[in-house]
């Protein structure tokens, strides 16, 4: 089996690892999101293990060393080279003045996107295409969407995550050009 790392696509953890839905699960019960076969086959397919950690609310360093131990692979040592502050979850930045004095085109829901069984990559690519240049959107979620955000920003879009608290995320994403 290939060696699981920070970058390992979850999609492929779910097709190499028997059983591996249920690990992620009984490590962090967020990850029952995975159960939405549509979230499996898009978001699984672009986020990797180090996202699903932030998504989850962890340290990646801690995903990544509980997936290794429940197939058998050696940890990795938190002082390793490969544990970097990228690695760690974000620090919370102040609210920019775009967030502060505008206000959402359209905001959209990423639960009940999901529990329709929709893409809300997809959903938001399409209100995105919508707006005007400074214009933005807002994503309600339970967790932090990191796939999600980490998509857009290669793509040029200004982004904004609101951390309310454990279970309440703000996402702002705003056109550039």
């Amino acid at each position: 089996m290939k060696e699981i790392t920070l970058e390992t696509k979850i999609h492929d953890l779910l097709n190499d690892y028997e059983g591996m839905k249920e690990i992620l699960i009984g490590i962090n019960p967020k990850f029952k999101k995975l159960n939405n076969p549509v979230l499996r086959r898009t978001i699984g397919r672009v986020a990797a293990v180090k996202q699903a950690a932030i998504v989850g609310g962890m340290d990646p360093m801690e995903l990544l060393n509980q997936l290794r131990i429940a197939v058998g692979q050696e940890e990795i040592c938190a002082t390793c080279t490969e544990r970097s502050d990228a690695c760690m979850l974000p620090k919370a930045e102040p609210k920019p003045l775009w967030v502060e004095k505008g206000e959402a085109i359209e905001i959209l829901d990423a639960n009940v996107i999901l529990d329709a069984d929709q893409n809300p990559l997809a959903v938001a690519r399409k209100a995105l295409k919508k707006l005007k240049e400074g214009e933005f959107i807002l994503i309600k979620a339970d967790f932090r969407p990191e796939p999600l955000i980490d998509e857009f920003s290669k793509e040029g879009y200004a982004i904004y995550v609101e951390e309310l608290d454990t279970t309440h995320y703000n996402t702002y994403i705003r056109k550039n050009k």
